[in-house]
């Protein structure tokens, strides 16, 4: 089945939003890529069709659990397999959930970076028929990879088990030496392509003010907006003053 169709049967959309095609069939010729697109441009997408259309199993890598848990429930969703490993699982689940991943019965595997060193992993990861690797949150790399959790470095050590699958990283935020070094951590062909959506945003409006009382300007601000809003605040201690403050206010 084609891609087109693919998007069409199973997220209900007659067209791709910019750049996804092109990366579809970047992954579908096997080769690697770099993708930059903004939160809600549908990076998912990206890695879901070509795996359904050439069939086989997406190994995705996640930085956090609840991002697996959501993809899965949105998968099952759609009456696709996938399954995630994560912490708290029993080794009992672990290994039942690799035997279905090894015998084709699941189309999308999510783990963490830590579980690919895992002995019990490396034991089940020359069976998988793993046809595209996608690294989710790719900017984790750089960010994270170098601090508490150097096994995002070591990512590249799949190439060993699959040296022509293609490696797709997506990410939504990559300064350009960010995006360098996921290349490179990633150990991307020189010529792999990178794909920038624009992340303009023109229902957006952005400020910056210095006002001589926060929550003063704070409450006006929200007295004029309908709907819903979020306040980011430094630390829980202030957090909490400020929430209370707004309550006072209604």
């Amino acid at each position: 089945m084609s891609s087109i169709k693919i998007l069409q049967q199973y997220w209900g959309y007659n067209n791709f939003r910019p750049l996804q095609e092109e990366i579809i069939n970047n992954v579908l010729e096997y080769k690697d890529a770099l993708a930059l697109l903004p939160t809600g441009g549908g990076k998912s997408i990206c890695y879901q069709v070509p795996t359904l259309v050439k069939s086989g199993l997406c190994l995705v890598i996640s930085p956090l659990i609840a991002l697996m848990k959501d993809q899965v429930e949105q998968l099952h969703r759609k009456f696709i397999a996938a399954r995630a490993i994560i912490s708290g699982q029993s080794t009992a689940v672990v290994e039942d959930i690799l035997q279905q991943a090894s015998k084709g019965e699941i189309q999308f595997l999510y783990v963490s970076p830590e579980r690919l060193e895992t002995k019990l992993f490396k034991a089940y990861l020359p069976t998988l028929p793993i046809t595209l690797i996608a690294v989710d949150e790719a900017h984790c790399i750089s960010q994270w990879g170098y601090d508490f959790r150097p096994p995002y470095l070591r990512i590249a050590a799949l190439r060993a088990y699959f040296p022509i699958t293609p490696i797709l990283a997506l990410t939504a935020s990559a300064t350009p030496l960010v995006q360098e070094d996921i290349c490179k951590k990633l150990a991307f062909n020189k010529n792999a392509p990178i794909f920038r959506q624009s992340f303009s945003r023109p229902n957006l409006h952005y400020a910056v003010i210095q006002p001589q009382s926060k929550i003063e300007t704070l409450i006006k601000m929200l007295q004029k907006v309908e709907g819903t809003s979020i306040v980011y605040v430094r630390n829980r201690k202030r957090t909490k003053e400020i929430a209370t403050a707004l309550q006072q206010q209604g």
